[in-house]
């Protein structure tokens, strides 16, 4: 009989803590849940603000990451009270996004450039973020030179270079820095890349300017009219 009182009564105790943690574990998932649906909506919103960016629509860019740093808001408070919950991937993910989205606008603006601390997210989303704004950069350098204007493409190229040589001075390990060393090498890519495009560019364009040069030296060739006054 003691035995049996003994067992009912462990299994009361047991449901008062089961009922508790469940409790818990509920807030949580709630908690998760709504995390999840705000970092979403950061990514999205800062998708669209970089392809506003490109397409020079700063005002509209502006807007969409106005709409992302306040979903990022949302996710994080919505995990304040759950710090486990909050050095999860997917919020990283979306801290990263929205940094991208910011700093790849400022880099095309040329203005400063806003820390960590000033947007809101971690030092690794942001060091994250950076790298592939940077990555984001050769797309409107290519569009630059598309337009023949090689002064801006240039000064792009060198933004992409000193992030690079900033980023290759992170010497931490990924787990610190989430997996910046990896980010960072496929900008290392990106920028060798555009370097060669760009390169190939203005050595056409100076030969180009040549040879208009020397064919105005020699005048029109035999059996060509001669230019109008």
């Amino acid at each position: 009989m003691a035995g049996e009182a003994a067992a009912g009564s462990r299994r009361a105790e047991l449901e008062v803590h089961r009922a508790s943690a469940n409790a818990e574990l509920a807030d949580a998932h709630q908690a998760r849940e709504t995390a999840l649906r705000a970092c979403r909506a950061v990514i999205q919103a800062s998708g669209r603000s970089i392809r506003a960016t490109h397409r020079g629509e700063e005002e509209r860019a502006g807007e969409l990451a106005g709409e992302a740093g306040a979903a990022l808001v949302e996710a994080q408070a919505a995990l304040e009270g759950f710090p486990a919950l909050l050095g999860a991937g997917f919020v990283h993910d979306a801290e990263k996004e929205y940094a991208e989205a910011c700093l790849c606008a400022v880099l095309v603006a040329g203005g400063p450039l806003p820390g960590h601390a000033a947007l809101g997210v971690s030092a690794p989303a942001w060091f994250n973020g950076l790298a592939e704004a940077a990555s984001e950069l050769r797309r409107h350098t290519l569009d630059t030179l598309r337009a023949g204007e090689l002064a801006r493409a240039e000064r792009l190229l060198a933004e992409m270079d000193d992030i690079y040589g900033v980023l290759v001075g992170v010497d931490f390990p990924d787990a610190v820095t989430g997996g910046l060393r990896r980010t960072t090498d496929a900008l290392r890519a990106v920028l060798e890349r555009t370097r060669s495009d760009l390169t190939t560019t203005v050595l056409q364009t100076r030969l180009q300017r040549r040879l208009d040069e020397v064919l105005t030296r020699l005048g029109p060739l035999p059996g060509e009219p001669s230019p109008g006054p």
